[in-house]
């Protein structure tokens, strides 16, 4: 193909006659993007694997220390390891989890009284031992708006998408170069028959 012709489908002259550079840059942009997927997973998924358990923060309760929309990452606790003025996880009541600063420890009865750094009182009812998850470990700003959008449609189409563009991405140069090699190759053949 002369030098200002546009590559055929079948091809691949777009990828294999690019400039070593370009083709650096395209293959360094790949795998950064990889690498940001695979940081993604592991904190949307992957921290589960060492007990450590991710939550969106949908209240702005306990801002500025855990903003809305941020994520938090929570690590299973003893009531005995908590204490007061520590922020803890809990079950509010059926599948409803909070997370409040504990300002009053009641070892006797078991029990914890809680509050939200941004409320101007305390939780109206008290947070049982049993109903403890957790202490928040650290927070990620905005990653819980994200989780919360890839986990409905049509964010979940979109990732799924987005992830499937990138394993193309990922193997196409290969599989051009691999085209570009095997029709180098007919085109010797062919020469050599003639």
């Amino acid at each position: 193909m002369a030098d200002g012709q546009c590559a055929d489908f079948t091809g691949g002259v777009w990828y294999t006659d690019m400039n070593p550079t370009l083709k650096k840059i395209w293959n360094l942009a790949a795998w950064l993007l990889v690498a940001a997927v695979v940081v993604l997973a592991i904190l949307l998924a992957g921290v589960r694997v060492v007990g450590i358990t991710p939550y969106a923060v949908l209240s702005g309760s306990m801002e500025p220390v855990y903003p809305v929309g941020s994520m938090i990452y929570v690590k299973a606790a003893q009531p005995q390891e908590v204490e007061v003025g520590d922020p803890i996880t809990f079950y509010l009541d059926e599948g409803l989890v909070a997370t409040h600063r504990v300002i009053e420890v009641n070892r006797e009865e078991q029990y914890f009284r809680t509050k939200g750094d941004a409320n101007n009182a305390e939780d109206g009812s008290p947070v049982l031992y049993a109903n403890l998850i957790g202490k928040p470990m650290f927070c990620v700003p905005q990653l819980g708006n994200l989780s919360h959008w890839i986990s409905q449609p049509p964010g979940t189409y979109i990732a799924i998408c987005c992830a499937l563009c990138l394993l193309v991405l990922m193997f196409l140069p290969d599989v051009l170069d691999a085209a570009d090699a095997a029709d180098k190759k007919a085109a010797e053949k062919r020469e050599k028959s003639e």
